[in-house]
């Protein structure tokens, strides 16, 4: 690991108003309020940890997750950002995202985050229709999500923003009227997600007891392959499974993960990832708001995961990862994170199968393997 490469910060937010029924995020509701001027205190105890864990790093992006870091108030993501420019050095061209709900309350707000410092803008929108939206537990409308999307592009240099499909009595025609509305409306960034069950989560719940019923799996590949061919007609082409961007506005912040490049993690719930003496550690916080706070308060940090990663684990988080890219994977360093090549013969099964594609040392899956990414990466890791 070099200094120069990319190196990011993620400021984790756990709150939100409501909390949706298919999300299994860490993210809390706290009808009794929260002591933002106290957290704000923890957030900068943690960046001064980091901060002497990582020393002399550039930082190339910052990303306010959650959780809704937009209920935060701008003056907190001021200070936030004043705390991280105080450790390390700020990329001239670095970028700065938030992730906001399209709530008229927090669209108040996106004039006062864009003079605190953030670049870019997430909006939550998830759908554009309020039967839909009341179905996700959205606490915004339609015609919010659109008004607040044109506040956005006002307010900031960049903006983006998630729709989920596959969603309960969604047809392949719906969606694809849902999302060329939606490139209508179009920034330069989208992120669209096939909704997941994820266990714990009340529409797991529906799901076991056969109440939430969402389109089969030839269905939902289908709407996956309508979004690669409606945005890549829009000019937004997938640069990851979920994301589109036009080209050159990319989430930075995004590909440094999916890159396997190094960054800090604040706040609760939050992972980091740093090169401490050529070894790759994987760093977590406490989940619990309350509890990460009072260990910060006492310890200066919340960590309750620190630990070093063998090269193999390294080779295959970043297997992981970069297969999710368009660009692929370099074949190269990752027999230097593994210390060996990936078997030959099986490169070229799985080429031969039309599901893997090479140029040189880059290897990239096909749109047919993309469908099946998660066979593709147990066969390379094995």
């Amino acid at each position: 690991m070099s200094n120069d490469e990319p190196f990011g910060v993620y400021v984790h937010w756990p709150f939100c108003m409501a909390k949706c029924p298919y999300c299994d995020f860490n993210s809390h509701v706290r009808h009794g309020g929260i002591e933002e001027a106290r957290f704000l205190d923890g957030y900068l105890s943690e960046l001064r940890h980091f901060g002497l864990r990582a020393p002399g790093r550039a930082v190339s992006s910052i990303f306010f997750g959650g959780g809704t870091p937009s209920l935060m108030r701008p003056h907190t993501v001021e200070a936030i950002l004043d705390a991280i420019a105080s450790h390390w050095t700020i990329a001239d061209d670095v970028e700065i995202t938030l992730e906001a709900n399209p709530t008229s309350v927090e669209a108040e707000n996106f004039a006062g985050y864009a003079a605190a410092g953030i670049s870019r803008l997430s909006l939550g929108v998830q759908a554009l229709d309020d039967a839909s939206l009341k179905a996700l537990g959205r606490q915004h409308t339609a015609d919010e999500a659109l008004a607040a999307l044109g506040l956005a592009k006002q307010a900031f240099g960049r903006v983006s923003f998630d729709l989920i499909y596959a969603r309960e009595g969604q047809s392949l025609e719906d969606w694809r009227a849902e999302l060329t509305r939606a490139l209508d409306y179009a920034a330069d960034h989208l992120s669209l997600y096939q909704l997941t069950i994820e266990d714990g989560t009340p529409f797991a719940a529906r799901h076991a007891a056969g109440t939430l019923r969402v389109p089969e799996s030839d269905e939902a590949s289908a709407m996956y392959l309508l979004t690669q061919e409606l945005c890549e007609a829009a000019g937004l082409p997938a640069y990851e499974i979920s994301n589109h961007a036009r080209p050159g506005s990319e989430s930075r912040h995004n590909l440094l993960y999916w890159r396997g490049h190094d960054y800090a993690g604040i706040g609760a719930g939050a992972h980091a990832r740093l090169t401490e003496n050529g070894v790759k550690r994987a760093l977590s916080t406490l989940k619990s708001p309350e509890g990460w706070l009072t260990q910060v308060e006492a310890e200066g940090h919340g960590l309750c995961g620190d630990e070093a990663l063998s090269r193999q684990e390294t080779a295959e988080e970043y297997l992981l990862m970069a297969l999710r890219l368009t660009e692929g994977l370099d074949l190269e360093r990752l027999s230097v994170l593994s210390g060996r090549a990936i078997d030959a013969t099986r490169l070229d099964a799985l080429e031969g199968d039309g599901l893997l594609a090479r140029n040189g040392a880059q290897l990239k899956a096909t749109p047919s393997g993309r469908l099946v990414l998660e066979r593709l990466i147990l066969e390379l890791a094995a």
